[in-house]
């Protein structure tokens, strides 16, 4: 009973404590609305406020024409329909807030809360754009002073300039002048509309003023320049090139390809047609089109000396050419000369015969190239520089041609050399080959091995199929290199293999003498040695000296290395 007691009074006191947190949400979930309540009440009554009452006045008093007249009375029936109908839409709005607010309806309270938002915002932009026409009547005098204040300032700079340095813009003066006073009449016009109070034809006269001051500006930047370029830097630069012109056509140069008088005439057309815009002070893109000219006439230059540099490379060039074609002709006639000869005494390959033919007929072409250029030349119907290109090719092709024949001149001239090359390692190889019979005579071993005789037969074999190759005609040089590299391989083995043979036959036979001196005392060594003896009269003699060595090394340690030593 005590434990239900206890169990039912923790459920009321969590019933209790629930509701009193139910309670205390709501009432300031409603406090936060009526807070949102009350500040948009304060926003609505902030919408109709001193400052937009003051504009009112101020346009008001301004009102002196049918016409701002006319934009006063919108304005104030824009604003009368807000004060009077949107306003009091917005309160009803509200009232009906506070009303829900007391319900608890609170989805109701804040989708209500949006729509007067909504309506708010809308109340703002319409109050903000008229108060911006507005504004743009009232702040329209101090603005438009303030702009025609600067505006005068630039104009009297402007023209005090003109005056300073009038003789500058020469035949425009007097349209400049002009145009000076029509500026001067627009200022006077500015203060006539001002003292009507019209102020929208205020702002297209402002808006005029400022267009004439800017391309006034411009005309008195840029005149002095555009008459200096037309006047007189154009002129003189067409005397000059023409002058130019007529001095490198009576020198023979070539140079229809610019076209430069034809040019000349169409500038001085372009420019005549510029000055006309130009005394009517219309001067867009006339300085650019006027350095545009210059920098034609500065190619012109350019290309003139280009052509009297290129005239200089090309008869250095012609020097070059013709020294070099000499060069190639003798060597082509040499080639064909010795051909003959040297097919008769050398095995030439077909490849060989017929590049020479090619050769030639090359040749000949770059002369017919040549003798049309030459013709070119003579009757000046190409500028220098295309001569020059034209040589360039011609003189390339023949640099190649000598290279190749550079090439087979040394060809066949290597022929010569490997006869030669052969004919004295013919005689080194046999010298070497008598050394080595030499030293096999010399030194009387007592008996020499079967292949020794074989190497040397082998090696004399190679000897003679050289001595064969050189009595063939036409010689096969190839094949000789092949016979001489292979006898000189031949014969060096053999050569070493003598000079081995006697090393090891001197080395054993002086191991067994040495080893004498133990025969007496040491029967084990009496008997090695013996045996060694037998494998150097077999012809055996490396075997002998590893015998005789390892016998001794028993009874004398590192005699080996005296043994050795002796034979070096």
């Amino acid at each position: 009973m005590g434990k239900g007691l206890y169990i039912g009074t923790i459920v009321i006191l969590f019933i209790i404590i629930t509701l009193a947190f139910l309670f205390i949400y709501k009432n300031k979930k409603k406090k936060t609305m009526i807070k949102i309540i009350n500040d948009l009440e304060k926003e609505k009554n902030l919408l109709i406020n001193v400052p937009v009452l003051n504009e009112f006045s101020k346009v008001e008093a301004l009102v002196k024409n049918n016409k701002l007249e006319e934009k006063y009375n919108i304005w104030k029936l824009k604003f009368e329909v807000i004060e009077t109908e949107i306003i009091p839409e917005v309160s009803d709005m509200l009232i009906e807030a506070d009303f829900m607010v007391e319900k608890s309806k609170a989805s109701e309270v804040y989708k209500k809360i949006s729509e007067i938002q909504i309506k708010l915002y809308e109340v703002k932009v319409k109050i903000k754009t008229i108060m911006s026409e507005i504004k743009e009547i009232t702040s329209s005098e101090q603005r438009n002073r303030n702009t025609i204040t600067k505006l005068k300032s630039t104009y009297r700079k402007l023209k005090k300039r003109f005056e300073d340095t009038k003789s500058d813009y020469e035949e425009t003066a007097k349209t400049i002048e002009l145009q000076f006073e029509n500026i001067e009449r627009r200022f006077e016009e500015f203060e006539q509309v001002m003292e009507r109070k019209d102020y929208e034809e205020v702002i297209y006269v402002v808006k005029g003023l400022t267009e004439m001051i800017e391309h006034m500006t411009i005309v008195i930047n840029e005149i002095p320049e555009i008459m200096l370029m037309g006047k007189s830097l154009i002129p003189k630069r067409t005397e000059d090139i023409s002058s130019e012109y007529i001095k490198l056509t009576r020198e023979d140069y070539q140079l229809d390809y610019l076209n430069v008088e034809y040019n000349i005439v169409e500038t001085e057309k372009k420019v005549n047609a510029i000055f006309d815009r130009v005394r009517v002070l219309n001067l867009e893109d006339v300085s650019f089109e006027l350095k545009t000219i210059l920098e034609y006439f500065d190619s012109l230059f350019n290309d003139f000396e280009t052509e009297k540099l290129t005239r200089k490379y090309y008869e250095e060039g012609l020097k070059e050419f013709k020294k070099k074609n000499n060069h190639v002709a003798k060597i082509l006639s040499m080639i064909n000369l010795k051909i003959p000869e040297m097919k008769n005494q050398y095995n030439l390959t077909n490849d060989t015969i017929d590049s020479i033919k090619l050769f030639s007929d090359e040749f000949k072409k770059i002369n017919e190239d040549y003798e049309k250029l030459m013709t070119l030349d003579k009757n000046h119907s190409f500028a220098f520089s295309k001569l020059n290109q034209e040589l360039e090719i011609i003189s390339l092709k023949l640099s190649k041609l000598h290279e190749k024949l550079s090439n087979l001149l040394q060809k066949v001239g290597n022929l010569k050399d490997d006869e030669e090359r052969a004919r004295g390692q013919l005689e080194d190889i046999k010298i070497l080959l008598k050394q080595s019979k030499y030293q096999i005579r010399k030194n009387r071993l007592p008996i020499i091995p079967d292949n020794y005789y074989v190497e040397l037969r082998e090696a004399a074999d190679a000897i003679k199929e050289i001595q064969k190759e050189l009595n063939k005609k036409p010689l096969d040089v190839d094949t000789l290199n092949i016979r001489v590299d292979t006898a000189r391989d031949l014969v060096f083995k053999l050569h070493n293999t003598t000079s081995d043979m006697i090393r090891l036959a001197l080395l054993s036979e002086y191991a067994i003498v040495y080893g004498n001196r133990y025969r007496s005392s040491k029967p084990s060594i009496n008997e090695d040695l013996i045996k060694a003896e037998k494998l150097f009269f077999d012809g055996e003699y490396k075997k002998s000296l590893d015998l005789s060595i390892s016998t001794l090394d028993t009874v004398e340690p590192g005699i080996h290395k005296k043994i050795l030593d002796y034979g070096k």
